[in-house]
């Protein structure tokens, strides 16, 4: 018989305490091998659990829970593809690469705060509501195995932003 899986909530708080000692680790990390690992490691986790979110976990909310907390989400996730795609195109050594690890983490601290808060966040917010938290969780397990299995072959694909718009931006020289 297989092991359940866990309800879409739990599923989502383990990944959140798997970056978060993901990011521990990072920085303590004193080769630049081991931090492009973790790095990588890091990127690849985020862009799984914002697809399993986006794909599956806000669609079932949305109209369930307040739809100021749902678009904050979906913008806060744009923000940390904006510094992934930067990380996973840059490498240990580099000009702020270091930095934007750091970015990314504080931004992602943010982000788990405003899910994980008592009373008023989102999973708060979802757990009152009539959505099916274990078989969401179940569809949530089986897409972050496929897309898992999906990356080991090809690698991590580019994030794909859904709230942002083109914008004129101009690239100036870099800091020195």
């Amino acid at each position: 018989m297989a092991a359940k899986s866990p309800d879409a909530i739990a599923l989502l708080k383990a990944d959140h305490r798997a970056v978060e000692e993901l990011f521990e680790k990072f920085e303590s990390a004193k080769s630049a091998e081991r931090q492009q690992a973790l790095a990588t490691q890091i990127c690849t986790e985020l862009v799984i659990h914002t697809m399993i979110e986006e794909e599956l976990f806000y669609p079932a909310l949305k109209g369930k829970i307040e739809n100021d907390t749902l678009e904050e989400a979906y913008v806060e996730h744009d923000g940390a593809k904006l510094m992934i795609a930067q990380i996973l195109d840059g490498a240990p050594g580099e000009d702020f690469f270091e930095a934007k690890v750091t970015v990314l983490s504080e931004e992602i601290k943010h982000h788990v705060h405003e899910e994980e808060m008592p009373k008023e966040g989102m999973f708060a917010q979802a757990r009152a509501t009539d959505v099916d938290l274990d078989a969401l969780g179940a569809a949530m397990a089986e897409r972050k195995a496929a897309l898992k299995k999906q990356f080991e072959a090809g690698g991590v694909p580019t994030p794909t932003a859904r709230t942002l718009s083109p914008v004129k931006l101009e690239l100036g020289e870099p800091v020195a």
